[in-house]
């Protein structure tokens, strides 16, 4: 079965000789709560790198191109006992736009040093590949999520 289609774009910046990272208070909906970097579904027709583009203005106000975008990888997440959760995320990295990140009634922005990045407060497959990602890196994942629909239950094979 083929999952809906999300991405997710974290926006880099170095400021004082750090690099920090922008990540959000998600405000309703799915990870309320948690900490999550901007993004969200497809639309019909829409690449990933477009629906980065999009997202990331509705959910805090900065305008990037396609081209500023660094495709990162794949992260499927697989939710056996709320299967409509389930989804295959587009990992991107950006690092120019123009404007200052503002609040949405998605997300409440916030900068983070990139080795202090709160891992506690995000989704729980965070700290199995986003420092490896923020680094440089790739991901090519996939993460079942228990009964409680917070912990993951069984780190999947890599993404084909």
């Amino acid at each position: 079965m083929r999952h809906p289609e999300v991405c997710v774009c974290y926006l880099l910046r170095e400021r004082e000789g750090r690099f920090e990272v922008l990540l959000g208070r998600k405000k309703h909906g799915l990870g309320e709560g948690r900490l999550v970097a901007p993004g969200g579904k497809l639309e019909p027709g829409e690449t990933p790198a477009a629906a980065c583009v999009r997202e990331v203005a509705e959910e805090v106000g900065l305008d990037v191109v396609p081209a500023d975008l660094e495709a990162r990888g794949v992260v499927d997440y697989r939710f056996p006992t709320r299967e409509s959760w389930s989804q295959r995320s587009h990992v991107f990295v950006c690092r120019e736009w123009r404007g200052e990140p503002r609040a949405s009634d998605e997300l409440d922005p916030e900068w983070f040093p990139v080795e202090e990045v709160p891992l506690e407060r995000m989704w729980d497959d965070a700290s199995r590949w986003l420092p490896g990602v923020l680094a440089g890196g790739r991901v090519e994942r996939s993460f079942v999520f228990g009964d409680d629909l917070a912990t993951v239950v069984e780190p999947g094979p890599s993404v084909a």
